[in-house]
Parts: C-alpha cells; structure tokens; sequence
C-alpha cells in the first residue's frame, strides 16, 4: 500500500470517528435541584480520589478516571434510569450541551462514562424514594456558552419554538450539524490527528472541514497540550468577512491545529486567521499560528492573512508585513479592506509557507 492510500485511509478513520460523533442536550439549570447540582458538579472540578467518593468507585473506573483527568479532579454530570437506553450510546469524546433558561449554557466533552449509583448518590443525594442520576459521566472540557434555543433548533431543523423540554441524545446528521454548525472541535478529535502529542516522522495528513456561515458567538479555552476550539469573540467577525466572499470558504485541520478560514479561488489558495482584538499581543498570536499553519495547507498557500475588526497601528502592521502577510480590517457592516504586504517580502516568506 503506497503513501497516498494510507493517508486515504487515515482521512476515512478521522471522518468515519468525527460522523459517528453523539451530541448529549441536557436539561441542567431549569429546577433548584439542578441547579443546585450545576453548583456542585459542574461550575467546579470535584476530586474523585478523595473520601466516600473514591471508595466507591471500581478500579477500573478509578483508571479510567484517572487516565482522562490525571489531576484526580473532574466536573461531572448524570443521567436517571430512565434515559438508559439513550445513554448506552454515549462515549467518551461525545459533545454535552447544557441548557437551561433557554439557552446553551455550557458547552462540554464526554469523558469517562459508567454505571455507578452509590457514586453519583454521593455527588446528588437523590430525594428519599427519588431516582438515582446513576449514569454518571465526567466532563473532559466544559465552556460556558450563550446560544439561544432557536440558534440549535435551526441547526438540527427542529422548529424554532422547539424549547428542548428533556435529554436528548442526538446522532448522525443531527449530531454532525450541531457539532459542525457550533464549530465545536473536541479533544478527542485533535488527539485522532496527533494534535496535541508530537509530530510523527513520515507524510503529514491534513484533512479540510467544511466552515459554517451561521453561527452563534462561542467561547475559546486552552489546555496545555491542545486548543479546543470553540470561541465567542472572533465567530461574528469571520462570519461577517465569508459573507462578502465569491469564493467557498473551508477551514482545514492540520497536526498545527484548526485554520480559522481557508480559500481556494481565481486569486490562488490563502489561509486566514481571525482575531478579536488588534492589540500586539493579538496579532502576534495570529501570526505564529499561520506560520505553524501554512506548511500543511492542502494546496500551497500564495497568501496569508490576519483579519481583525479594525485597523492596526503601525507596529503591529509592520509586524505581518515583515513576514509577507497581509491584513484585513473591517471598516463597517459588511465591508471590509486588505492592506497588502509588499509583494518581495511575500515572495520570500513563501518559501518557508510551503516547506515541507
């Protein structure tokens, strides 16, 4: 098998992994025992090695536990007996939106999942004769959010109203939509493409996601090996630019991470990255992160760009245009202006853009 059908091969794994992707629509902020759960288990990481807690839990859930949050710390979350059947599905790697008042309150990332009713008695002591949440399920990532009930509604074609009364587990292209429509990339996905652990010698596999134009405002958080892409400031901003465009645009993922907008039009290939704020700090991130992306672009990039809701001073436009790259600045409602980098500078730093 040559080079080409491997990567083939590894592109239908990540894609057939990403497709089989469940989204979890849990109710967790409408009564006051909810929300007094949403207290206890979510706004804090609680330690699981620690008491009653630890004692019981088997040892394969400690290992489990234990692999996906070394710290001994997680957030948690569960469902009644009554939701079995849909919870036999979830896995780890599944997307959790927490609703409440009407909205998307957190957005979350599976982890370890397992039967266990003394476990989740001791984090929700249910009501005397209540039911147990015995399927209990830690949170890899948890992200506050603001997403109105009809933003989702509209994504997985519910009808707008729709006001996500009770659990829900979605699959397949309701799931992908979600997931898609959000721009939600978990951990466990950037980990099925070598993201956050060292690059391995051998071809690169870069593989190109399709970019939403519809999208709620989001919210970004860091860990230290992986960014999980999920942000609030620069959604609207890139939302607003792909409106204006002619041409189709895509993002690709990449071992460097997620591009935020990648163009393959009558101007050539260019890969874009978007920022909220202009500051030097801003800027300096967006450049070292199209620099680390520009290498693994599916075609050779001609440009490179930084598109920011208003004009740069010139330190910070200096700055991209010593390395060939150009700005795009808002300048009002749907209009937008590009300062180019001189053509020799580009011309140059193209070389390094492509290298393999």
């Amino acid at each position: 098998m040559g080079i080409s059908d491997l990567a083939q091969n590894a592109a239908e794994s990540i894609s057939n992994a990403e497709q089989e992707a469940r989204v979890l629509i849990c109710p967790a902020y409408g009564s006051k025992e909810s929300r007094k759960h949403w207290n206890d288990t979510l706004e804090r990481e609680v330690p699981f090695l620690q008491g009653e807690l630890a004692r019981h839990l088997t040892r394969q859930q400690i290992e489990r536990l234990t692999h996906l949050h070394p710290a001994g710390a997680a957030r948690f979350w569960g469902a009644k007996p009554s939701h079995d059947k849909a919870m036999a599905k979830v896995r780890t790697g599944d997307v959790a939106l927490f609703t409440g008042m009407k909205k998307v309150l957190a957005v979350g990332e599976v982890g370890a999942i397992f039967a266990n009713g003394e476990f989740a008695d001791e984090l929700w002591p249910p009501h005397p004769g209540g039911e147990s949440w015995r399927t209990v399920y830690s949170l890899r990532d948890f992200v506050p959010a603001d997403i109105p009930y009809e933003v989702l509604a509209r994504l997985i074609k519910y009808a707008d109203n729709y006001g996500f009364p009770g659990q829900l587990v979605l699959e397949g292209d309701k799931a992908r939509s979600a997931i898609e429509g959000l721009r939600i990339t978990t951990r466990t996905v950037l980990e099925q493409l070598g993201i956050d652990e060292p690059p391995a010698p051998g071809p690169v596999l870069t593989r190109r996601a399709e970019l939403e134009r519809q999208h709620t405002p989001t919210v970004s958080f860091d860990r230290a090996a992986v960014t999980t892409l999920y942000r609030r400031e620069e959604q609207p901003l890139v939302t607003e630019f792909c409106g204006t465009l002619a041409t189709a645009a895509g993002r690709f993922r990449s071992p460097a991470g997620l591009c935020d907008i990648y163009l393959e039009g009558p101007d050539g290939v260019e890969v874009i990255e978007a920022k909220s704020r202009t500051g030097h700090a801003y800027v300096r991130d967006a450049l070292s992160q199209l620099l680390d992306y520009a290498p693994h672009s599916p075609l050779p990039a001609d440009r490179l760009a930084v598109l920011v809701p208003g004009p740069l001073d010139e330190r910070e436009l200096s700055l991209l245009h010593r390395y060939g790259v150009d700005c795009i600045h808002r300048i009002s409602p749907g209009v937008f202006q590009r300062v180019p980098a001189p053509d020799h500078k580009r011309r140059t730093m193209k070389e390094l853009w492509t290298a393999s």
